[in-house]
């Protein structure tokens, strides 16, 4: 786990017998949220914990949990984030894999009807039952009133774990009903000291600051495909040659495109009002009237925009 969470994670280990049914852990993307939820998942799971209430590392309990196969843990999320294929995938023909569905960005009703089922069971263990719901905000209408109604009346020995990025898109008798756990953004030495260990290249400074300080969010750009995509975009905007930007060939490059642009356009806006950079794709300002601020903030909000329609499943 980040050590920046340490606090957090010591102050969750000092009530781990007083917490109710239900924790909201909530804060940036990219910041950890997840990796203390699956730490607090561990420990209410182990079946030996130590005399500091840690889990011990060596109980059958840890080990299920560290091998994603304990019987009273469940993770729901949505299949786009999903790690482990459905059982059988593994025989479908590359034809038949071609015409299924795009998987899913929302966590839908049926997942969470299956999840009631679950947490209604006895526990394997004789201990609790525990369910990371992440992120929370994914769950559509439907799925986040099945999930209230788990929340309102839960099961003996249920705990739930909701990981959220974006709370206030959580229904507010959700948010009501659940223990409150805020992650903040570390700190830029800690990230950046993180990042460099994560990071095989140099430019951890670069992507930290794209990524508006989430060190997690960082390591994923710089480590995956998106860096390379972002990375042409990014050196023609520091050039000052626009339009040496190459073209968007498919959605990904679009997204990336309109993700530098609405980044590049909030640090001309910053500029335009005296202010710094925060993405760190510009740092001189070129004047500070108010009409060249307006300029910048209305061209950040149409590449929003350009970002959700992106994704959307017309032709972008």
């Amino acid at each position: 786990m980040f050590k920046w969470n340490e606090n957090i994670w010591k102050s969750l280990r000092r009530q781990i017998d007083r917490l109710p049914h239900a924790v909201l852990i909530q804060g940036p993307e990219g910041v950890g949220k997840l990796e203390l939820a699956e730490r607090l998942a561990a420990r209410l799971l182990c079946e030996s914990p130590t005399q500091d209430s840690e889990a011990c590392g060596r109980c059958d309990g840890c080990r299920w949990v560290a091998a994603g196969s304990h019987p009273d843990l469940r993770r729901i999320e949505p299949d786009v984030l999903s790690q482990v294929a459905p059982i059988g995938e593994e025989l479908e023909t590359e034809s038949r894999s071609a015409r299924r569905a795009k998987p899913s960005a929302d966590i839908r009703i049926d997942q969470i009807r299956e999840l009631a089922d679950f947490l209604y069971m006895g526990s394997h263990r004789a201990r609790r039952r525990v369910a990371i719901v992440h992120p929370a905000e994914a769950m559509n209408v439907h799925a986040a009133n099945a999930l209230l109604k788990g929340l309102e009346e839960p099961p003996a020995g249920a705990m739930f774990l909701l990981v959220s990025h974006h709370p206030a898109r959580l229904l507010a008798t959700i948010r009501s009903r659940c223990i409150v756990v805020s992650v903040s953004r570390p700190e830029k030495p800690a990230a950046l000291e993180w990042l460099e260990s994560a990071m095989p290249k140099s430019d951890a400074a670069r992507w930290l600051a794209f990524s508006g300080g989430a060190p997690r969010v960082a390591e994923q750009i710089a480590n995956g495909p998106k860096g390379e995509l972002l990375a042409p975009y990014l050196s023609a905007l520091a050039r000052g040659e626009a339009e040496a930007m190459p073209d968007a060939s498919d959605r990904e490059a679009l997204e990336a495109m309109a993700e530098v642009l609405q980044k590049y356009a909030i640090d001309r806006l910053c500029a335009a009002l005296g202010g710094r950079s925060i993405y760190g794709t510009f740092e001189q300002g070129s004047g500070n009237s108010a009409s060249s601020a307006r300029r910048w903030a209305r061209l950040a909000r149409e590449m929003g925009h350009a970002r959700a329609l992106s994704r959307h499943p017309l032709n972008p």
